[in-house]
This record gives structure tokens, sequence and C-alpha cells, in this order.
């Protein structure tokens, strides 16, 4: 796993830009701390900037190789989710997914991934604002279900009782998988009930969508099939 530099931008509610830039393993989820060019010291997101809001991204959290998924963590839970890409491979800016005054204890975190890594991320939010990211690794063909980053847990038993509002999904195995380019939603019966297409950052930056929505409840799952 090399070290890489992983990069983000943003514009905050009072017109201050913060730059933000970390070295980082591949495939070790680390936090981003601000870029020693503007400030004095590199420092967490919510020690830097306590009390204000990001009002635009101006360049989503950005690795060399592969980014797969990154969040604004919160007392060890996701405050927010955010969109990623591969430096290089941008399409423009984008708002925040909502507003919300920044804390003390506020981290970035962000997952560069290898090249090669097939980790399939899932990114979405609830019609309650709740924001959550469900990941996987096929280990060949077959079905993968994806469970939460934070708890282990699958889709139903970390959602239930919640609307899927947005949505967005990250993969390089692209022909590989044969569920919708994506993933489905898997009611209790084992059909289809939403789903949600994955991109892959090296050829273009991933966007929220609002195609493919569900409701969510007890033993619904997140699954992707592959071919390979």
């Amino acid at each position: 796993m090399a070290n890489v530099s992983v990069q983000a931008s943003f514009q905050l509610s009072n017109g201050e830009v913060l730059d933000m830039k970390t070295t980082m393993a591949e495939g070790t989820e680390t936090e981003l701390l601000t870029s020693t060019e503007y400030s004095v010291s590199a420092v967490s997101l919510g020690t830097y900037a306590e009390g204000k809001m990001i009002a635009q991204i101006l360049q989503a959290p950005s690795a060399p190789n592969m980014c797969s998924y990154a969040y604004i963590d919160r007392r060890g839970e996701i405050l927010c989710v955010l969109p990623v890409a591969v430096a290089g491979v941008q399409s423009q800016p984008c708002p925040m997914p909502f507003n919300f005054s920044l804390q003390a204890g506020d981290t970035l975190r962000v997952m560069a991934s290898t090249a090669a890594s097939r980790l399939f991320s899932w990114s979405c939010i609830t019609s309650a604002n709740v924001h959550s990211i469900f990941t996987g690794t096929p280990s060949g063909s077959g079905n993968t279900d994806l469970v939460h980053l934070k708890s282990g847990q699958g889709l139903g038993a970390s959602l239930t009782g919640q609307t899927i509002n947005s949505q967005w999904a990250t993969s390089v195995d692209g022909s590989k998988i044969d569920s919708a380019g994506g993933l489905y939603v898997l009611n209790d019966r084992g059909l289809p009930q939403g789903a949600c297409c994955a991109t892959n950052p090296t050829n273009l930056q991933p966007k929220a969508n609002m195609m493919g929505l569900s409701r969510i409840f007890l033993n619904f799952v997140a699954r992707v099939t592959y071919n390979a």
C-alpha cells in the first residue's frame, strides 16, 4: 500500500476557503487535516472551523488512485456523507448535503483506496437526514451484501422505517456487476425494491441521485451481484 496525498477544499459560510491536505496510507480510513500551506499546523476540521458552516464543496475529497467514501464524523457517528473524487477527474463544485455548524471534535474521514481495490461503497441520506455508508468487498462472482461502516449491521437493521432520499455509490468493477450496474435494495422476500448505480471515480466524479429510492424495513438487504 502506497502513501498518497489526499486533498479537499471547502468554502465556509463567511466566505473563507478551507484547504485540506494529508498524506494517507491507501486502504486505511484516515482523518483529513487542514493543509499547512495556509494554516500554522495541521488540525481537525472542527478545531479549525468551530462554530462555522461549510457552504460549498469546491473540491470533493480526492485521492490520486481511488477514493471510495468520505464523511464528517461527530462523536464516532456519521454526521454527513460527502462526495468523493479521483484527483484530476472532477466535474464541478457542489453544495453540502445539509447545513450545520461545525463543533470541536468533528473530523473529516476519508478512504483512499488502491486503484485495484474492489471495495464497493454506498452513501445514502434518508428523509429524516440520517446519513449512512454501507460497504462490501467481493471475493469473486456471486452476491455481496453491504454492511454499515460503523455498526457492521445490514441495511434493514440499520435503517428500519427510514426512506432513502438521496444516494450515490462507488466501485471500479463496472461490467463485473450484474445488479443494475450497482446495488439492489431487496425486500424481505428477496425482491428488488430500490437500486443505485455505481460510478467509477477514476472515470467520472460521483454525484448524488434521487432515482431508485426506497423505504427500508427489517430484513431488507443492500446487495451487489458480481459475475467475476
